[in-house]
């Protein structure tokens, strides 16, 4: 007969934190967030890629594009490019992501002297850019023959026809870097010449890249931002089961950082064997996460494929229908804890640390600190980040109240049949997600802050600082069902019909 495991599975709301001693060190200033992204040897050597904020935005044409995965890299955590699209597209937003801000830019916006005003114009309101190299072939590693900003030009006294070589700031008036100039050179050059920008040219003058004053400012900014070693944003991709061979090369040219298979379902031999493939190919220089799963066998399988990190969870997504759909899943707190289990009995065995992320299931704020304390490295979240500005879909009026789209890598829009793979013709046969609105919520940066500040006051009730001692001193505990109501405002009028989450 089948097995029937002893206990029903639960959720996230089920449980509840129990407090710890709060010393005068647990205050929210001192609560470090960093955790590891990718496997490593614990107590060895450090993670090839960590993060400073326990979260990634899922693999979702509604949620990550290059627009957002700037912006979570800015608060130190990582995007996955969606994958359900052209390869040719998906590398083009890696690409976008890895030049967006750099301590070396490689210049996006570049013309030749003969361009117009109306060309200048044009370009700025495609890509947004103010600063125009003036090169002599109009590339972004031509001879510098000058730039335009916006200081160069006042529209309502020039004709669009008129020439740049007119009114650019010609070379023989820039403070130029050579190529052998630091960051921190560049950035002395541009304080001390009061620039907004300065060239960085090779031997033969042609243009190499642009230091911004503005990139400096930002990093003051935003002093927990996840960049590789050049100083760029790191950005992860997905990708699937089948044109992996083709589609990863492109990534990697592009620039990405990390990988992530995205499939409902990762207890597979497609999964083992495209693992296989990057291990083939690539060794471990590339680093390439898998999943999802929801019990102990399935994480022990990804591991011993070479899996870099498991995602954890199957149909808690709130746009995902596959419980209801195929009848398969586990409830995202159970199958945490079971799979953290596994994780841990794998380091003992192994000494090799494989971080697991939370995939799903997250309502509340209070839900992330609970999916840390049961074992999760990390958190991929699709519907939180679908809310905010930078995500790709439209901003609509719904009953009176702004709304952002959102829906399903299986939803009939989507139409990633590659996600839902099973070997069989490619086509989706049924839907596994809806097609759906959020509320909108503003920018990524204010929301992305309260939360995690809710992340740390909440750790520093626990008595813990950083997420290591969340996942061993956490105490948690089941709730009742009237217990879940005795929580929240009862017995009382409100004045109100908000509430704060």
């Amino acid at each position: 007969m089948a097995y029937y495991y002893p206990e029903p599975s639960h959720t996230f709301s089920e449980y509840l934190l129990i407090p710890g001693y709060t010393s005068e060190e647990c205050i929210p200033d001192r609560v470090s967030l960093k955790t590891p992204l990718v496997k490593y040897r614990k107590g060895v050597e450090e993670p090839a890629i960590s993060l400073n904020v326990p979260l990634t935005s899922a693999v979702m044409q509604s949620v990550s594009n290059d627009t957002l995965a700037i912006a979570l890299a800015k608060e130190g955590g990582i995007s996955f490019i969606f994958g359900s699209q052209t390869i040719e597209n998906q590398a083009a937003m890696v690409a976008r992501v890895k030049g967006y801000k750099a301590g070396f830019v490689t210049s996006a916006s570049n013309l030749t002297p003969d361009a117009t005003l109306a060309d200048v114009l044009a370009l700025k309101a495609k890509n947004g850019f103010s600063t125009v190299a003036i090169t002599e072939d109009g590339t972004a590693n031509g001879k510098l023959l000058g730039i335009v900003t916006s200081r160069d030009y006042r529209v309502s006294r020039m004709s669009p026809t008129d020439k740049v070589v007119d009114f650019m700031t010609p070379r023989a008036k820039l403070v130029v870097g050579s190529k052998d100039t630091t960051l921190k050179q560049a950035n002395d050059i541009i304080w001390d010449n009061k620039l907004n920008s300065l060239p960085i040219v090779d031997e033969n003058d042609h243009l190499m890249y642009f230091v911004f004053r503005k990139d400096y400012s930002s990093h003051k900014e935003n002093p927990l931002e996840l960049l590789d070693s050049k100083k760029r944003y790191l950005v992860g991709a997905g990708i699937n089961t089948r044109d992996y061979a083709t589609r990863i090369p492109a990534l990697l040219e592009a620039g990405a950082d990390v990988l992530v298979i995205d499939s409902s379902e990762g207890y597979t031999c497609w999964q083992e064997k495209t693992i296989k493939w990057v291990r083939e190919n690539y060794g471990d220089t590339v680093k390439i996460g898998a999943g999802n799963v929801v019990d102990r066998d399935g994480f022990r399988f990804l591991a011993e494929a070479g899996a870099d990190f498991v995602k954890v969870g199957i149909g808690g997504g709130s746009i995902c229908i596959t419980r209801e759909t195929k009848g398969i899943g586990r409830g995202q707190a159970t199958a945490l804890i079971d799979v953290a289990a596994a994780r841990d009995e794998y380091f003992k065995e192994t000494g090799i640390y494989v971080p697991i992320c939370s995939d799903g299931g997250i309502v509340h704020d209070y839900h992330m600190t609970l999916a840390l304390a049961m074992g999760a490295d990390f958190m991929m979240l699709g519907r939180y980040f679908a809310r905010f500005d930078e995500s790709p879909t439209n901003k609509v009026m719904v009953k009176g109240a702004y709304m952002k789209e959102y829906w399903g890598e299986g939803s009939n829009r989507a139409r990633n049949w590659q996600r839902y793979d099973l070997g069989g013709s490619s086509k989706l046969s049924f839907e596994e997600g809806v097609d759906s609105y959020v509320t909108y919520a503003g920018p990524l940066h204010d929301n992305v802050e309260a939360s995690l500040y809710k992340v740390k006051s909440t750790m520093c009730n626990c008595g813990v600082i950083t997420i290591p001692d969340l996942q061993r001193e956490a105490k948690l505990t089941l709730v009742s069902s009237v217990s879940i109501v005795e929580g929240g405002a009862h017995d009382v009028t409100l004045r109100s019909t908000s509430t704060v989450k």
